[in-house]
């Protein structure tokens, strides 16, 4: 902070030096006039003196982007001619601008991305990737000041050597008209005669052709791709969904509610992971675990506690039960009564536009499609861990046919399924080991929510190993162990009979035709996709689980919405898939729901902020429930309402997290939340209270204290 405040004080002493002795005053076009035959005799007598002053004269005009470099550039070509002229301007200009920029990155840029974070982190995303292309359109365009765009470069993560060469090169068009007015100096009565209207038009259209000429290298590349196959001359459907998951049918549907002629594909069952072995199941058991731990904790409500006596066949029975109840809004028979062509098998891609089809009951078919959509999902992820091929491990897939309750299940991996399932199958009697390799419990959440998840689950007998890393598994006699070192690097042996696998997820890839088409991601990455989720191929859309980033139902029903508007109607708007306001929560008890930044992202990304908490044990509806624990915990600017994220850990936190979710989509902070009226007694009273306590903390004092007097004045 020092050195910066050093530096600035510097640059500021340095101007008004400058000011301060008059020198601005010369840089004029009438001084200039009149100073040109003097000049031009310095140079018959000194070249080089008076080339290498003003050359530095120039670098400094530009790096301290002071007013004058127009004038510089004309004095160029008066002084010293068109092509020597020309050759010290350019490197002058581009040496300046390049120090101006690095004084805007040294005493701006950390400032600025600390006040304005979510803007500067998509200007960083934006400048990495086309960074090259804005500077080399905005430097061809003299009507764009070239110290404002030196300055707001210095905010950019462009590397210095880039911004130097692409300088050099865009600022040549117009250094040349300008070097070239000033060997004519005698014939123009003032800058403003340099550059008529049709020239700058002129430049204004070549700083649009390097856009234009990436657009057309885009359509290039996607026409050489393309190039591999016909194109047919017509279709037998508008779109073809290859997957019925959350995301397919999502896509599905949208496309027959917009009457286009639409098919999907699915090889297994409708409804995909979330009904049959995600979402739905797991909840189901997650409601049998709770009532079994209630049953335990009875007495808390002035009942007879007793150990439940679990039936896990019926409990798993019940689970499929669920499933059979939810299926009828998934089924085939729904969506073909929409107007879905749906077809029972396996797609293949054949070429952009064309996919076999081999149904399940083994007849082929091909269907062409104007667009694709691909929403194939994701499976469990297996480690490759020595010895698990000799046990029999369960995975989220596989679990719902279990039908014997383990007597000792050890559960690999941390994350949210690992501790769903962990804690219910504790409840309904089972001893869960629990293993992550990292220091905490959901490892994507904050500290303080992964504790209250961990002190619960710890309270209810499950044993949690955290920073330990699975080796091997083996065998000694009966016994099935799991070999792990904890963080000494000492090796701990863990017994179990049965073993859930919860890892992770990787995206569903082989088996679609995507290797021959070049689709194929690198092992361990999900479909590459742009912002409209299109892939390499335009007429080849993708979302889901298999794109990512978030593998979460509504995320994939979020993203099928873009990726179907913009497969049939991207040739007149397209839509960017947006993540800004996406929530998501973790069904533990207590659940963990969140949007926006939490503290463990905001101090990655450099965000300031200020932190609201909320005690949940405080509120009434809680207490009376008896479920009086978790928190609000929300992030926001300093000194200000706006609301930067929130997570909410307690008694339906998902539930309760919709309301913070609205409030930021709309643009709503914690004064118009504190400002709506919540039922009492609820849950939901939890947020307003969180927005009193920001309140509070924002109380003005100066305008109290007043009041206080005023108020004592009215006692009189």
């Amino acid at each position: 902070m020092f050195k910066k405040l050093f530096f600035l004080i510097l640059v500021v002493a340095l101007v008004l030096l400058v000011w301060q002795l008059g020198w601005l005053d010369a840089l004029t076009f009438d001084n200039l006039k009149r100073q040109q035959d003097e000049l031009l005799a310095l140079r018959a007598a000194q070249p080089l003196l008076l080339s290498g002053l003003y050359f530095l004269i120039y670098v400094g005009v530009t790096a301290l982007s002071l007013p004058g470099a127009a004038i510089m550039t004309l004095a160029g070509g008066a002084i010293f001619g068109l092509g020597w002229g020309l050759l010290l301007v350019s490197f002058a200009s581009t040496l300046g601008a390049t120090l101006a920029m690095l004084v805007s990155r040294f005493l701006l840029r950390d400032w600025v991305k600390t006040r304005f974070s979510k803007s500067m982190t998509k200007l960083d995303a934006g400048m990495k990737k086309e960074g090259a292309f804005y500077l080399f359109a905005l430097r061809l365009v003299p009507a764009f000041p070239f110290f404002v765009i030196n300055l707001v470069m210095g905010l950019t993560p462009i590397k210095v050597w880039t911004y130097w060469w692409v300088s050099q090169v865009g600022m040549l068009a117009g250094t040349v008209v300008y070097v070239n007015a000033g060997t004519q100096l005698a014939q123009i009565s003032g800058p403003g005669d340099v550059l008529s209207p049709s020239l700058l038009i002129s430049f204004a259209l070549l700083g649009i052709f390097p856009l234009l000429a990436r657009k057309l290298l885009n359509v290039f590349k996607s026409r050489k791709h393309l190039s591999r196959w016909s194109k047919p001359k017509s279709f037998d459907t508008n779109l073809l969904v290859i997957g019925a998951g959350s995301g397919g049918l999502v896509a599905a549907y949208i496309a027959a509610a917009v009457k286009a002629k639409v098919a999907l594909v699915e090889k297994h069952q409708m409804g995909g992971d979330c009904l049959n072995t995600g979402c739905v199941p797991s909840k189901a058991l997650i409601r049998s675990a709770r009532l079994a731990q209630e049953m335990r904790e009875a007495e808390n409500y002035g009942l007879k506690s007793q150990e439940p006596e679990v039936d896990f066949q019926q409990v798993m029975g019940r689970i499929h039960q669920v499933i059979k109840q939810i299926e009828p809004h998934d089924s085939v028979e729904r969506f073909t009564g929409l107007g879905v062509e749906v077809k029972e098998g396996t797609a293949r891609l054949l070429s952009p536009w064309e996919v076999e089809i081999t149904l399940n009951s083994g007849e082929t078919q091909r269907m062409t499609s104007r667009s694709i959509v691909l929403a194939t999902g994701a499976e469990p992820l297996v480690p490759e861990l020595p010895g698990l091929d000799q046990v029999d491990y369960l995975t989220s897939d596989n679990l719902w046919n279990l039908q014997e309750l383990p007597e000792r299940l050890l559960v690999l991996g941390g994350g949210p399924i690992g501790c769903e399932l962990s804690q219910a199958f504790q409840r309904l009697g089972a001893q869960v080991t629990q293993v992550e390799r990292g220091a905490q419990l959901l490892p994507r959440e904050d500290a303080d929510a992964s504790a209250a998840v961990l002190q619960k689950m710890q309270a209810e007998g499950v044993y949690i190993r955290l920073e330990h890393q699975a080796v091997r598994i083996e065998k000694k006699g009966k016994e099935t162990l799991l070999i792990a070192t904890n963080n000494q690097g000492e090796e701990v042996t863990l017994a179990f009979d049965r073993l859930l696998v919860a890892v992770g997820r990787k995206p569903r890839l082989t088996g679609y035709g995507l290797e021959e088409l070049g689709l194929l991601p690198e092992p361990g990455r999900t479909l590459e996709t742009n912002a409209y989720l299109q892939t390499l191929y335009p007429s080849i859309y993708a979302c889901g689980d298999l794109v990512g980033p978030y593998q979460l139902t509504h995320a994939a029903s979020h993203q099928a919405w873009h990726a179907t508007v913009n497969a049939l109607f991207g040739h007149l708007k397209s839509f960017k898939v947006d993540y800004s306001f996406l929530p998501w929560a973790t069904f533990t008890d207590p659940e963990v729901a969140r949007v926006g930044l939490n503290e463990k992202e905001a101090q990655k990304q450099g965000v300031t902020y200020e932190v609201t908490h909320y005690g949940i044990d405080d509120l009434d509806r809680a207490l009376a429930d008896g479920q009086a624990y978790g928190f609000v915990k929300v992030l926001t600017p300093p000194g200000k309402d706006k609301i930067l994220g929130v997570t909410l850990v307690g008694p339906h936190a998902g539930d309760l997290i919709a309301e913070f979710v609205l409030a930021m989509k709309h643009g709503l902070g914690m004064n118009k939340l504190l400002g709506t009226i919540h039922i009492y007694p609820t849950m939901t009273e939890a947020n307003k209270f969180a927005a009193g306590n920001w309140k509070k903390a924002h109380a003005p004092e100066k305008v109290l204290a007043w009041l206080k007097k005023y108020h004592q004045w009215r006692l009189k």
